[in-house]
């Protein structure tokens, strides 16, 4: 008896250890303006529906919507959460599948769509509503998530800064502050950021905002260049094309971050509170079968 008690309990063990978690997610939250949202296709405030390979939906790539819950993912990615504007084809799901193709054992990708279009960084500081939508998703993305992390904040924004030479000379301090303040509330100060450099602006001051992001010199973070993709006929925004190419860029510069799957890496980033492994119901099964095993083991 004594020694099927044994068995048993190594049984268990192993099975544990080796029992996939579907509750896992890798996260990534999206934030910044209309380029991060997705403006690919959309000509005269029309999207042209056309979805490209790399952008197609994948059973691992999942999206946290407007009412926060998870969903598969699909294009448009922030449709229901820039909901006032025209969305179509963003940086996320080709992102996604990119990391998805070179890490094929990575895991469920939980994408946390948060950008709106036209948003200045002030608008983006701690206490303000965009930001306070942003960590309200990002929180919730956690919650049930057995193992769930904050992977990294993909950013991309400072069209709207273009516009006045104050905030075109501000953004350096603003924008280092918005990371700061990120970090300190996600309780990783170490969470890796791709931001991404202006292709384009609203107003004359696009290399002043361009210095401030590129001259941006923080641990873990990675600027990759947007200047020269291919633009819309309004001037401004990515055409599918050109996101497909940010998009590959910003997830081979977040690859650099992870030379083995992140779940096994002793760099993944410090996690939250609410990302604490918590036994969902088959472990706390096994749990009560081993404390049950070893009390019998004791008696017998």
């Amino acid at each position: 008896m004594r020694r099927f008690l044994l068995f048993l309990s190594s049984f268990m063990v192993r099975a544990w250890a080796v029992m996939p978690q579907q509750d896992q997610k890798n996260i990534f939250i999206l934030a910044g303006q209309s380029n991060m949202a997705g403006r690919g296709g959309v000509i005269n405030d029309t999207w042209d529906g056309v979805v490209p390979a790399e952008c197609r939906p994948n059973p691992s790539i999942l999206r946290l919507n407007a009412e926060l819950k998870w969903v598969e993912a699909r294009e448009p990615l922030h449709e229901d959460i820039d909901a006032k504007r025209k969305n179509g084809i963003g940086p996320g799901m080709a992102f996604a599948n990119r990391i998805l193709a070179e890490k094929p054992s990575y895991g469920v990708v939980g994408l946390v769509p948060c950008a709106i279009g036209g948003s200045n960084i002030m608008e983006w500081e701690r206490g303000k509503v965009l930001y306070n939508h942003m960590m309200r998703r990002t929180m919730a993305s956690l919650r049930n998530g057995n193992g769930s992390n904050i992977q990294a904040l993909l950013w991309f924004q400072g069209e709207a800064d273009t516009v006045n030479l104050h905030d075109a000379q501000s953004y350096y301090t603003r924008l280092n502050k918005f990371f700061s303040d990120v970090r300190q509330d996600l309780h990783s100060p170490v969470l890796p950021i791709i931001q991404v450099a202006l292709a384009s602006g609203l107003g004359p001051y696009i290399e002043t905002v361009r210095e401030a992001q590129l001259g941006m010199d923080l641990l873990n973070l990675r600027t990759v260049d947007a200047k020269g993709l291919s633009l819309e006929p309004d001037g401004l925004h990515l055409t599918t094309e050109a996101q497909l190419r940010l998009a590959h860029m910003m997830a081979d510069a977040f690859l650099q971050f992870v030379p083995t799957p992140i779940h096994s890496s002793p760099h993944t980033p410090a996690r939250d509170a609410a990302t604490a492994v918590l036994p969902n119901s088959v472990s706390n099964f096994f749990i009560i079968c081993l404390i049950i095993s070893h009390i019998f083991i004791t008696l017998f």
